[in-house]
């Protein structure tokens, strides 16, 4: 690491496009390789999707990178404890909660993890038994315990060192951001870019080499290459989609993988020991069936995906059985279903609104979705729709004057942003803003049939705690079924799914098409 890097060059190895800048080599070079990986939800390739991805096949890349030098180190950028479909399968009243991620990355050789936004989605209790499970060295430079200390045997900053055949030494720091998107009350967060300044002057003259694992936003990675440029490179996740740019007065170079290892990227780092120049090449590599699986990786797998899929028979679903078949993505991004409509959501309170005849409406709170990710083209298994909707959760018809219902959606909009944002079914908005139902202007004093979670009408959401049985504007109809068998029975009635794109001269054109419908749910501004 050194204040000015203008010696720093970086080689890029993308999809048969090279760029080199060749460092020469002067003195001994010692070379190190980071197996970056980031946002893995799953341990197994979901079913749609088997030809890419998998933690087997990661691992046999890992032992063949370990074979072409052994100071290979293994890093994931954030989000691995959830969320999960196999995470939320109960065994024994408990539910797995990422404990068979920590086990399949114990036996895989990660190395080193920094906390992703959803690692926060379990319990206090979950989270700390998951951390006492690792074996790998989770970082933490940001985030903290509810006092504001460093969680335990979770450092702010790490040195390793690498040894050369010659007995050169060469110190690798890394450094772990997170961004504050999930405030639970047993953690803290400070500013990902003055807690990275603090902790980088803390190791001026101790390393090398330094490496940010990050789990923050693209802009907020960029901005931290423009803050820091003592940063040599940036290991990002959260996207979900494999990025590469250069960002900052030395052109620190920013890499994001594609989300459940898709792809990985292989940085190759050279550094010389007596220029302390470094040169990097990165190659972004698809995760693919001409990988072979690892066979001791595999069997833990196995042994997981047996537990967890016992339990989740044991509760009434089978988790293996295809109920139809995509020929599209459907987008269930949090960074896009808590800010606006997709054609996923609009898929979903579609199925509720199909569940009750007459009725005149669905609502359903964008946080029940916790897949955080597109679902690609292929088969849909139930085991699909359980990581799609980990929760269980009956879904109720309840009668709401319209006085209260025009209040819900209105607060439903004002969620933006956090997973109280209400998704909606037959809903709309005219050219002056008013909430239509069924084309109809909202009345006041009508009452309507309303379909949506039991979750919402206990008044658990957040800015929604006055919707409940109690109010005196809405009567608790009767208890329907779980949400999850809801969607996977209406699913199996479709015969195809076609997706239109929204009209950009007519805001009201009903955009989502859906073969057997009678009805149509419109939106007023997709985006």
């Amino acid at each position: 690491m050194k204040c000015l890097q203008i010696w720093k060059t970086c080689s890029v190895v993308l999809s048969g496009f090279s760029i080199f800048l060749v460092t020469p080599v002067l003195a001994e070079i010692v070379n190190l390789n980071l197996l970056h990986l980031n946002d893995i939800n799953e341990i197994t390739p979901p079913q749609n999707e088997n030809v890419r991805g998998g933690l087997a096949r990661v691992a046999t890349l890992r032992q063949q990178l370990l074979r072409e030098n052994p100071h290979t180190f293994t890093l994931l950028a954030g989000d691995l404890l959830s969320p999960s479909g196999l995470g939320n399968a109960q065994i024994e009243g408990q539910a797995i909660a990422g404990e068979q991620m920590v086990a399949v990355m114990n036996t895989l050789g990660l190395d080193y993890a920094t906390f992703g936004n959803h690692e926060f989605d379990l319990s206090k209790e979950q989270f700390y038994a998951r951390l006492q499970e690792s074996n790998f060295q989770w970082i933490s430079t940001n985030v903290s315990t509810e006092s504001g200390e460093p969680f335990e045997q979770v450092p702010r900053s790490i040195i390793f060192e690498i040894v050369s055949e010659q007995g050169a030494v060469v110190r690798v720091g890394l450094i772990g951001l997170t961004l504050d998107l999930n405030r639970r009350n047993y953690v803290t967060y400070a500013d990902p870019i003055q807690s990275a300044k603090t902790q980088v002057q803390q190791l001026q003259g101790q390393v090398d080499i330094l490496v940010a694992i990050t789990h923050l936003s693209l802009a907020e990675d960029k901005q931290l290459a423009e803050s820091i440029p003592e940063i040599d490179l940036i290991l990002g996740g959260h996207e979900h989609e494999n990025i590469q740019v250069w960002r900052g007065p030395n052109l620190t170079p920013i890499f994001k993988s594609d989300a459940n290892a898709r792809t990985v990227y292989v940085h190759r780092l050279s550094y010389d020991t007596t220029t302390q120049q470094i040169n990097i090449v990165s190659e972004l590599i698809p995760i693919t069936q001409a990988i072979p699986e690892d066979l001791t990786v595999t069997e833990i797998i196995n042994q997981w995906l047996d537990k967890g899929y016992q339990a989740f028979r044991d509760n009434g679903f089978n988790p293996d059985q295809v109920i139809a078949t995509l020929t599209q993505s459907l987008d269930g991004l949090d960074s896009r279903i808590r800010h606006q409509p997709t054609n996923l959501t609009t898929l979903l309170t579609q199925f509720l609104l199909n569940e009750v005849e007459n009725a005149d409406l669905a609502i359903l709170n964008s946080g029940a979705i916790r897949i955080d990710d597109v679902i690609e083209p292929g088969p849909i298994t139930q085991y699909d729709i359980l990581r799609l909707l980990p929760f269980p959760g009956l879904v109720m018809a309840v009668e709401m004057k319209g006085s209260l219902l025009e209040q819900v959606l209105h607060q439903g909009t004002e969620n933006k942003g956090t997973g109280g944002y209400l998704q909606i079914a037959n809903v709309n908005r005219d050219i002056h803003n008013n909430w239509m139902i069924a084309d109809r202007p909202l009345d006041p004093n009508q009452t309507y049939t309303v379909v949506l979670p039991q979750f919402l009408v206990q008044g658990r959401e957040q800015n929604l705690d006055f919707l409940t049985c109690e109010h005196r504007d809405i009567h608790c109809g009767e208890e329907l079924r779980d949400i999850r068998l809801i969607v996977i029975d209406q699913w199996k009635k479709l015969s195809s799914v076609t997706f239109n794109p929204p009209s950009r001269r007519s805001p009201l054109k009903k955009w989502l098409s859906l073969t057997g419908f009678n009805s149509y749910p419109t939106d007023s501004n997709p985006k």
